[in-house]
């Protein structure tokens, strides 16, 4: 009877460990992608580093064409025109 519960413990750790590892591939995955570096890269790196991974997605720089870039100087831009039709 023990024996099983113990079992069934460990399988509940795993599970749930498993899900923090897909999750962090994904995330990984989805911020390489965003910062113009590829799908590839940031899924490697999750599933390489698990939590890790994500962290130095968190970090590394967007190149100048990525998705986040261009929404940034978008926004920039809006914000300049907006400040000389004012004033």
């Amino acid at each position: 009877m023990t024996a099983s519960l113990i079992v069934a413990a460990i399988g509940v750790k795993a599970f749930y460990l498993l899900y923090i590892w897909l999750v962090s591939a994904w995330v990984a995955s989805w911020l390489s992608n965003r910062k113009g570096y590829g799908e590839k890269w940031g899924l490697g790196t999750g599933l390489l580093l698990s939590a890790i991974g994500v962290l130095i997605w968190l970090v590394v720089p967007a190149k100048t064409t990525s998705i986040v870039s261009q929404r940034k100087l978008r926004k920039e831009q809006e914000e300049q025109a907006e400040a000389e039709a004012q004033g």
